[in-house]
């Protein structure tokens, strides 16, 4: 048996496997979708549910996929759970607004949603006006203001927390939970609980008897690793539990991270299979160690600083509009800089790159869109994507130029990446007020590396075609951070 097609023959085993154990924890629950006027909500529970509610609320950047696990193992625990997407992000079309830097602008907007929400959420159950708040990072400070407002609200947890409304008699029922490697956010909790005396993993008080306040740190995870730990998922039902006087949960968890990066993993060695399908290409033009540096350093160092004087604000998002630019810039200094040099690649096998693309977002796409993050953009976000594209097409067209279509040495590529994400860097440094936003953007770009970038690199490494893997990478990434960025209007 030929490698390729051992190597289908595994990726498609972990497809079917990851998604089977990805399903297996919707089973017997009802699942169905309502609006909060614009806002869509998911709704699940179990047939024989009678609640207390409990509200899941995702951070930035994030949307209702992103708290599946938290969602699926309360409303398999009886709790009647309901997820929803922030104004600006996944499918939700109204855009974020207000002041992001004041509490009376964007926080109290969010505060406002979360309560419409939760009036849906009991209006189409039904159940009795009991709730619990579960939000992480942005939404977690969401949940504690509105907590303090709605007296309906009898338990909080909050993931990765950081808000000042936490003091010491307020909010009065709190579990946090962060990741062991959120080193920033752990402090806060230790100063959280400071008054008290008490470590993490200990509790004051007890839940559903007065106040009552715990932190804990799920071990090995960090900012988004942290809403697939099991043992975050354990500590939240419990505390729920005990909150509500119910009897303590059996059973396990839907700790869905490893499933997810099963299936995922079986998309991606699959694309590997199909790679070696392909036609073979002659290897693109090499430049010189010096020319390389020469390629890879300038526009990585030049592109903030061209950039840092301007006002780059003319896209309806945040900071997308400048990373439109960034990436714009970058790519064409790039391409430039390998014009002089003498490697500027052929235009061939784009349609190979177009096929990479296509490949991407239906395959790896659908299974993020299910399981991971809204994928799927409302159509206020095509003008947005349409803006990120060419800059998005050209930065990859330099990037697969660099790397010599996947071909060129391992040192190479590890620094014509890092360059580009110290490029970024700088440029928040400069104006670490508006871009710092870039930083909890970082994730996606790290996935995009991990994943799509493997299936360009084979691409390009077959067909020796540059145009092949610029292309399809950059029609990807341009999706990729065209559906991540929330929308945002300050106006409305």
């Amino acid at each position: 048996m030929k490698r390729p097609v051992i190597v289908a023959i595994a990726a498609l085993v972990a497809i079917l496997a990851g998604l089977f154990l990805l399903e297996r924890p919707r089973a017997g629950l009802e699942i169905s979708t309502i609006r909060a006027g614009e806002t869509p909500v998911t709704l699940m529970q179990r047939p024989d549910a009678d609640g207390p509610l409990v509200v899941i609320a995702h951070g930035f950047a994030g949307s209702r996929q992103l708290m599946a696990a938290w969602q699926l193992t309360l409303a398999q625990a009886g709790y009647v759970t309901a997820s929803f997407d922030f104004e600006g992000h996944g499918r939700n079309p109204v855009p974020m607004s207000g002041d992001v830097t004041s509490i009376d602008g964007t926080t109290r907007l969010l505060m406002e949603e979360t309560g419409r929400v939760t009036d849906a959420a009991l209006a189409a159950t039904g159940v009795a006006p009991r709730v619990a708040l579960l939000g992480h990072s942005m939404a977690s400070d969401i949940i504690v203001r509105q907590a303090l407002r709605d007296s309906r609200v009898e338990a909080i947890v909050a993931i990765s927390v950081f808000s000042q409304a936490i003091v010491e008699d307020q909010p009065q029922n709190l579990l946090i939970v962060n990741g062991a490697l959120e080193g920033m956010l752990r402090q806060e909790a230790r100063r959280v609980m400071e008054p008290f005396g008490v470590a993490e993993g200990e509790t004051v008080g007890t839940p559903g008897e007065g106040f009552a306040r715990r932190a804990v740190a799920a071990p090995f995870v960090e900012h988004v690793g942290v809403l697939y730990s099991p043992t975050g998922l354990r500590e939240a039902r419990a505390w729920l539990d005990a909150s509500f006087g119910r009897p303590a949960s059996g059973g396990p968890v839907a700790a869905i991270g490893p499933a997810i990066l099963l299936t995922l993993f079986g998309v991606v060695l699959l694309a590997r299979a199909l790679a070696a399908r392909l036609p073979e290409g002659p290897s693109p033009a090499s430049a010189s160690a010096r020319r390389f540096w020469l390629m890879a350093a300038v526009p990585a160092l030049a592109t903030p600083l061209v950039l840092a004087p301007f006002d780059t604000r003319f896209l309806p998002v945040l900071v997308a509009d400048y990373l439109a630019l960034h990436l714009a810039v970058y790519g064409a200094l790039v391409l430039a800089v390998a014009a002089w040099a003498g490697v500027l690649p052929k235009a061939r096998g784009w349609a190979w790159g177009l096929g990479l693309a296509a490949y991407g977002l239906i395959a790896f796409g659908g299974v993020m869109d299910r399981y991971v993050a809204s994928f799927v953009p409302v159509a206020g976000r095509v003008p947005l994507m349409a803006a990120i594209l060419p800059g998005a097409i050209l930065a990859m067209l330099a990037d697969a130029t660099l790397l010599e279509a996947g071909q060129a040495r391992l040192w190479r590529r590890w620094a014509a990446r890092i360059l580009f994400l110290a490029s970024l860097g700088i440029a928040v440094a400069l104006d670490f007020e508006r871009l710092f936003f870039l930083l909890i953007i970082l994730p996606v770009i790290l996935l995009f590396y991990l994943s799509f970038g493997l299936m360009g690199g084979w691409t390009g490494r077959r067909t020796g075609s540059v145009a092949a893997m610029g292309i399809g990478l950059g029609i990807i990434l341009g999706w990729a951070l065209g559906v991540t960025f929330p929308l945002f209007d300050p106006g409305l």
